[in-house]
């Protein structure tokens, strides 16, 4: 029964730990958070666009979210990296950010989400999916706008190669949900990738069943 609680409460932990962080850096332009737990320290990366003002002068920043994890989430040697943003239109939290951002501005909703899914595919993305629900207008129901292009797996092992972003903003209308899925470019999908390299076979043996001489089948018995 200890491992079975301790199965449970690891993921709750992580979960905590990554709801925290999230909250204290959020104005950084945090895009993603990597912790890894083992039995000497706990490594957690933090994926951000400034990260000059998370380590803080003489790393102030860094120190105090170090206290916090040891002090209030029990974590023993915590040790926190900064890594920089390469691609902003590749990061689903900082591309469901600026959908946010753009919906609070009243922008419409459908325009939001074909300029983006158009930037996001225009960075070489595989694949990318957003989704906007809640109400878009005054007086309006709760409903759903959806705009996707490319490859996206949506079930089996593949999903976890999909980066997955949940924001949700706050609008004079309500509040409203942003789902953000995207294929980072580089991405291979074994069963994709076979399927690609048998297709041009099976394309070359179509061209020269089509390309037979009439006549030369086989003969009929009388």
């Amino acid at each position: 029964m200890a491992y079975d609680r301790k199965f449970i409460e690891d993921p709750i932990l992580q979960y905590e730990i990554m709801k925290y962080l999230e909250k204290e850096l959020d104005r950084v332009g945090l895009a993603g958070i990597d912790i890894q737990r083992t039995p000497v320290v706990t490594r957690i990366t933090l994926v951000v666009m400034n990260p000059g003002r998370i380590i803080g002068r003489g790393g102030g920043v860094i120190n105090r979210l170090t206290s916090t994890l040891q002090k209030e989430f029990l974590i023993q040697n915590p040790q926190i990296s900064v890594v920089a943003v390469q691609n902003p239109s590749l990061e689903p939290r900082l591309v469901g950010k600026r959908a946010a951002r753009m919906v609070e501005m009243g922008k419409k909703v459908r325009s939001v989400l074909h300029f983006l899914l158009r930037d996001i595919m225009a960075n070489g993305a595989i694949g990318a999916e957003l989704v906007i629900s809640g109400a878009m207008s005054k007086g309006s129901r709760a409903k759903s706008m959806r705009a996707a292009a490319g490859f996206i797996p949506k079930a089996g092992d593949y999903v976890r190669l999909v980066k997955v972003a949940h924001v949700v903003s706050v609008t004079k209308f309500g509040v409203i949900g942003i789902l953000v899925r995207i294929v980072p470019p580089g991405t291979v999908f074994p069963e994709k990738a076979e399927a690609m390299m048998a297709l041009p076979k099976v394309i070359a043996a179509a061209s020269q069943f089509e390309r037979r001489p009439p006549g030369r089948g086989r003969k009929r018995r009388n």
